[in-house]
């Protein structure tokens, strides 16, 4: 792993300051997913928020120069597993479950975190689903310390979710971050124990599990960016940024 990917204490000091402040727009957004609200709304209320900490909406404009990412907040609908663009046109009604994944830039670096929330009452299947990928996000973080694996991580989120009974993606990955949006290492939903790049004090990482209700397999809606079940079973994702500490694991937002 290249050196500059493990962070300064000053800078994960930083990174948490801004953590912190993200992790509040996004509970306070995720209250307002109520039957009868946009999800353009909804990215309304999380830039201006954004913007009234002096923070930058880092996945707005994000990606290729033809298609960037028009939005500061992803929302992801029931079989929609990430990238959901938010639109006048979708009208958020009960039983639904959404996806919000949002990240910012804060004082020159980064973080990154996701919630999915039901929309008034849910199936019991679909309750079940965001609490087991809930839980397999606190799986994966305990494993996090010096010593252990990436590997370790992403076969305790595995295990969490494939014991229940769902399935997890297998295409899209967790990743470093701080410095940009995006950075090495990748950090799957899947894996085997003891493999892969060990943990270092100082790496800072986006984990997110991504969670299926039927199978894994992906596509591509028109749109370029937003990343549907083939199956059209509904998918739930959850996503902390962490540091791994001498003493094991620093949730940052």
């Amino acid at each position: 792993m290249p050196k500059g990917f493990i962070k300064t204490q000053e800078e994960i000091e930083l990174i948490a300051e801004g953590g912190k402040l993200l992790n509040n727009i996004l509970r306070r957004t995720a209250e307002l997913a109520q039957p009868g609200i946009t999800t353009w709304r909804l990215n309304e209320f999380a830039e201006d928020e954004i913007a009234k900490i002096g923070g930058r909406p880092s996945f707005k404009n994000y990606g290729p120069k033809k298609n960037p990412f028009p939005a500061g907040l992803c929302t992801s609908i029931n079989h929609e597993v990430v990238h959901g663009i938010p639109s006048k046109m979708n009208i958020l009604k009960a039983g639904d479950i959404v996806g919000l994944d949002i990240g910012m830039e804060y004082k020159g670096l980064y973080t990154d975190t996701a919630v999915t929330v039901g929309v008034g009452s849910v199936r019991s299947l679909a309750q079940k689903l965001m609490d087991v990928t809930k839980k397999s996000l606190d799986a994966g973080i305990k494993q996090v310390r010096p010593g252990n694996t990436i590997g370790d991580i992403s076969h305790a989120v595995q295990q969490t979710a494939e014991k229940a009974g769902f399935s997890v993606v297998r295409d899209l990955v967790g990743h470093g971050v701080g410095y940009a949006v995006h950075e090495e290492p990748a950090v799957p939903c899947f894996g085997k124990p003891h493999t892969g790049i060990k943990l270092q004090e100082g790496m800072v990482l986006a984990i997110e599990p991504m969670v299926c209700e039927g199978e894994y397999f992906l596509e591509y809606e028109p749109d370029g960016w937003t990343i549907s079940t083939r199956d059209g079973g509904w998918a739930a994702h959850f996503e902390h940024t962490i540091a791994v500490t001498k003493n094991g694991c620093r949730i940052l937002t």
